[in-house]
């Protein structure tokens, strides 16, 4: 049995609590032991975060301590891998190390709630493999990224946005894979609340990049 830990918490607005129990559900049936923390401090137990096979960050509109950071970053580098989706790349905006570790960071979402479409770019990868394209109702996230990140979906930003037309047709990374020292790192940009994970593909593609991602 591997063991995961979802650390849960931050603005409500992204129903972390929610997520958590979905997820912790997910990865249960799938074998893993799943902790769920509501607070950043369980980043300060090395010991503890050493025998974990996955780490699931679900905080958001807050800042850590450097030793938090630390301890973070430290065991993804020590081969914990690093799952995460939406408001994981909207936290800690402040903390550069940790958008290293993420490789991407929140900047909008041009129209709010709107539906629009998400292109799988890669199929043969295990994340994706077998799943098709597929729409969604929910914010549309436009960021900033590092060109280093190993992109797997992508978006097309549409014509009509009266808050940022600039952004029509922008080609724009949904979910990618990275490598943090030895750990790997999964993002993906959908799930802004529990109920957007009722998709399938967005809840399949989530729990594969967990999967993925653990050592």
């Amino acid at each position: 049995m591997k063991n995961a830990l979802i650390v849960a918490g931050g603005w409500e607005g992204h129903e972390p609590q929610q997520c958590a129990e979905l997820f912790a559900v997910e990865l249960g049936k799938r074998d893993y032991h799943v902790e769920i923390s509501n607070t950043l401090d369980a980043y300060l137990d090395t010991e503890k975060l050493a025998q974990l096979s996955l780490i699931v960050p679900m905080w958001m509109s807050a800042e850590m301590t450097d030793d938090q950071l630390k301890g973070l970053s430290d065991a993804v580098k020590s081969g914990v891998g690093l799952g995460g989706f939406h408001g994981m790349c909207v936290s800690f905006q402040g903390n550069i190390e940790y958008q290293w570790m993420t490789g991407g960071e929140f900047l909008s979402h041009p129209g709010n709630i709107k539906p629009y479409r998400v292109d799988i770019s890669n199929t043969a990868h295990e994340i994706t493999r077998g799943l098709s394209d597929f729409e969604m109702n929910s914010e549309q996230y436009y960021m900033l990224t590092d060109p280093g990140n190993n992109v797997l979906v992508k978006t097309t930003f549409v014509s009509g946005l009266e808050d940022a037309p600039w952004v029509e047709n922008t080609v724009m990374p949904v979910v990618w894979t990275k490598s943090w020292g030895q750990g790997r790192v999964f993002f993906s940009s959908l799930g802004h609340v529990a109920k957007d994970f009722d998709v399938r593909e967005a809840r399949e593609i989530t729990v594969r990049g967990m999967l993925w991602a653990s050592k």
